[in-house]
């Protein structure tokens, strides 16, 4: 990621969680052999129909299995079970949060073969899935003809035979490649790999994870490609510009990034194998909420950015933050979808953001299929210093995702008291639209730090065109703190119960970040507190939208109460006119009708789900699968299940 924050809450305590985000999937029969490319085009949609809307109250679980990891984190990690299992070969091959590569009997959920990458201790632990490429030069059965390919904490490319799980020789040094951090590290783990490396026809093209607001001068986020076959590097791509030479260049004022760092991609990206081209969505640069000392717009960061597979360079570009101050990363991955447009469809790419904003375009060309505007922004409260842009851009008659705005008239309470508590506490902060500033008086972001949407990012169907999203709608608080005045806390956890303040070396502001919170704990705006949107993309009007979890299990008052309940993870779209998702914080599996929204099935979870459900087809049954291990973020129900749905075998 860049470690990304989003917000949870329990009613009973205050708390202010915040965190990172990603993934991708696909839904193949498990007579497949590969994944193939499906699952880099991130629709996280399944042509499969045995379960439907009117036998969807009769499934039940048809196994259960323990990784053995992330059940009981250790203090002050970051645990989320946020894999995405994947069909290979015959397998449901699971990762697990210490990295663990699970093959597992699809229809049994029996173990078949595990590979331990022996990661070292980091303070992040969560993996969102391995990547498998097949070799059409190989021999049929020759060995490491399939191969799945892992990233790790220590910042390896692991190259696994598909059907046993052992390393494939041939790669790199032994099976794995060492890759290069472009300076030393300040903590073990500082730069990660963590989501699905992406494989472009022989290419495997790697995103980084580079930890948030530690320093102003951090870690390159370069993408990586090597050569699947041999793993020998094949090209690198940096989002922020080294040379005065790259296009990109005159968007910094000194010409150049030197001196900054990020831009990294955390999230997924995706692929089209026919035009050879690689889909990055890219984060902010060093740091996160100031940026006076690199004025302009900054790009390629809090871009897409379209590469080609075989040389990696730039086929076409779009920022959607201007000298991102907000922490407005590109969160999640890109949708590959065949567009209707002007009477006809186009293969389009869909990018959802923190800030609810929805931009379509060719995925070929980088053309707009949805027009774009640059619009005035606030430029109120801003630090000293800094040099905001002042437009930014919106998509026109697109609808937003939530709300892009908050003022004291906007909070909410459970009584008169906490609701005049609410306003009273937004009063004395700077507040306003989408892309209000940072200040050093305090400003309330909404969307959050954290969406808005997320890393889970969206599901596409390609029959009705609804494309439906799930995002939070918890506002934060943002304070720039004079690094003279500044307060660390000893030893201060990823998350807090109160507020974080981060050390960003070489700063002379720091960023206080907390949730706008009322006296029970529970968020200031007005529920819900997270909803699942559908978007209508052939009008480009919503659809439904509904809270999207409950309160009850967080509550001191364990009644049934559709809040919405901040959660991560993303949804998964049958055929069958269902929305599979798992989310929020009330460790459930919820089934909605795809036509309107109606719950019409819950299934009990042993932890939070927050994750993205999988489809697949075994001996004539289809089976719905999620990763239910929970998110330490959120003090969620945490776990280390794989749970496996089925119906019961009278309503086959």
């Amino acid at each position: 990621m860049k470690t990304k924050y989003q917000f949870g809450f329990q009613l009973t305590s205050l708390l202010a969680v915040f965190a990172i985000s990603t993934l991708t999937q696909a839904q193949l029969p498990a007579s497949s052999t590969s994944v193939v490319d499906q699952h880099q085009l991130g629709s996280k949609y399944s042509p499969l129909k045995q379960v439907t809307k009117k036998n969807v109250a009769d499934l039940e679980v048809a196994w259960e299995y323990h990784t053995g990891d992330g059940a009981n984190p250790k203090p002050n990690s970051l645990t989320s079970f946020q894999d995405q299992p994947s069909l290979i070969e015959g397998n449901l091959v699971v990762c697990s949060t210490n990295r663990r590569v699970i093959a597992l009997d699809p229809k049994t959920g029996e173990e078949r073969w595990v590979f331990d990458p022996k990661d070292p201790e980091t303070g992040m632990k969560k993996c969102r899935g391995v990547g498998n490429w097949v070799d059409s030069e190989a021999a049929d059965d020759a060995v490491c003809k399939s191969r799945i390919f892992l990233g790790t904490a220590d910042y390896r490319l692991i190259a696994l035979d598909a059907k046993t799980g052992k390393k494939c020789a041939d790669f790199g040094d032994g099976g794995q490649v060492k890759m290069p951090i472009d300076k030393p590290e300040i903590f073990t783990g500082e730069v990660v790999s963590n989501s699905r490396p992406a494989i472009v026809n022989d290419v495997v093209v790697v995103g980084s994870a580079v930890a948030d607001n530690q320093r102003v001068e951090a870690p390159s986020g370069r993408v990586l490609a090597y050569d699947a076959r041999t793993g020998k590097p094949a090209w690198q791509f940096d989002p922020l510009p080294r040379d005065k030479s790259d296009p990109a260049g005159k968007s910094w004022a000194k010409g150049t990034a030197e001196g900054f760092g990020a831009g990294n991609v955390w999230a997924s990206m995706s692929v089209d194998q026919e035009l050879d081209l690689v889909y990055l969505p890219t984060s902010s640069a060093s740091s996160d909420f100031y940026g006076a000392e690199r004025a302009g717009d900054n790009h390629y960061s809090s871009s897409i950015v379209a590469l080609r597979g075989k040389t990696g360079e730039v086929a076409w570009h779009f920022q959607f933050v201007h000298h991102n101050v907000f922490d407005y990363d590109t969160p999640s991955q890109p949708l590959l979808i065949d567009y209707p447009h002007n009477g006809k469809m186009v293969p389009a790419l869909v990018q959802n953001n923190k800030t609810g904003l929805v931009f379509v375009f060719n995925r070929e060309t980088g053309e707009p299929l949805v027009p774009i505007e640059e619009r005035p922004v606030p430029q109120n409260g801003k630090v000293k210093g800094e040099v905001l842009s002042p437009t930014q851009p919106f998509p026109v008659g697109m609808p937003a995702l939530n709300p892009l705005s908050f003022s004291p008239e906007d909070v909410w309470g459970f009584t008169f008291l906490d609701e005049w508590l609410c306003k009273r506490k937004a009063e004395g902060l700077i507040y306003g639209d989408v892309f209000t500033p940072p200040s050093e008086q305090g400003t309330i972001f909404f969307p959050s730090v954290g969406g808005g949407p997320n890393w889970g990012g969206g599901a596409y169907d390609p029959r009705s065109n609804l494309m439906i999203v799930p995002s939070n709608r918890i506002p934060t608080i943002v304070t720039m703190v004079p690094r003279e005045k500044a307060v660390f806390k000893e030893g201060q956890a990823i998350e807090a119960t109160s507020e974080m303040i981060f050390p960003v070396e070489g700063s002379p502001y720091v960023p206080k970040v907390q949730g706008l919170l009322s006296i029970f704990g529970a968020p200031c705006s007005k529920p819900p507190w997270a909803a699942l949107t559908a978007v209508d993309m052939s009008t480009n009007k919503i659809a439904w939208e509904v809270p999207l979890g409950s309160v009850d299990k967080m509550s001191p008052l364990p009644v049934p109460w559709d809040l919405g309940m901040p959660g991560a993870g993303g949804p998964l779209v049958t055929a069958g006119g269902l929305v599979f998702i798992g989310y929020s914080l009330d460790d459930t599996l919820k089934a909605f009708d795809l036509s309107t929204g109606k719950l019409l099935w819950e299934g009990d979870l042993p932890a939070a789900g927050t994750s993205v459900p999988v489809s697949y087809e075994v001996d004539g049954e289809q089976f719905i699968v999620i990763p239910a291990g929970g998110h330490s973020m959120y003090q969620s129900t945490m776990g280390d299940s794989v749970m496996a749905f089925k119906l019961k075998a009278k309503t086959q």
